[in-house]
């Protein structure tokens, strides 16, 4: 059982987690200091150092959890109920809620400049590549075109290129659009269906 003191602690870290993934998300890693982290917060710099030992730690805590989150909601797709149709499309509303864009933007900002990743997280990153979460799905697409709800092409190429699709509307402010997020799926849904 977590003390009265570890209780706080926790819900410290958590408070400039949060903060640290918008500035990082906004600004990539070469454009945040650690003051405008904690000025997110809300509260000192001085206590972002009490938890975070530099700006480094705290991104590649943060690339860490992001890329942890996304490694299980791929392989979890599988044990949504439904038809492959609907593991596929209970999948996406949860990719694209509003709640995951940062850690993704977040991701996209560490692969698409290097200036100050650190190297474990670029190892991170290339070795989450190399494993490909997307092959976790593949079942899921073939047994969907076996039932005739998918149409047909090579699974894997089939869900990099709606996973490409993804990847843009999260680069995008939806909420410009007149369009709920349940269309956006429906529409998304239509690349693969038949």
């Amino acid at each position: 059982m977590l003390s009265t003191n570890e209780k706080k602690g926790d819900i410290r870290k958590d408070q400039i987690k949060k903060a640290a993934l918008k500035v990082f998300a906004a600004k990539g890693i070469s454009g945040t200091r650690m003051s405008m982290i904690a000025e997110e917060a809300g509260i000192s710099q001085g206590l972002t150092y009490r938890y975070f030992k530099s700006k480094e730690v705290l991104f590649t805590t943060l690339i860490q959890e992001a890329l942890e989150e996304s490694r299980v909601a791929m392989l979890n797709a599988s044990l949504i109920p439904g038809s492959p149709k609907e593991q596929i499309k209970i999948m996406t509303k949860t990719i694209l809620d509003e709640s995951n864009k940062l850690p993704f933007m977040l991701i996209q900002q560490a692969n698409t400049t290097s200036e100050g990743v650190p190297e474990n997280v670029k190892e991170m990153l290339k070795e989450y590549s190399l494993s490909n979460p997307i092959d976790s799905l593949v079942p899921i697409v073939i047994k969907g075109q076996e039932m005739g709800e998918f149409c047909e092409g090579d699974p894997k190429q089939l869900l990099l290129f709606y996973f490409s699709i993804i990847t843009g509307l999260m680069l995008q402010d939806l909420s410009v659009i007149d369009n709920s997020q349940e269309y956006h799926v429906e529409l998304l849904g239509k690349i693969l269906t038949k």
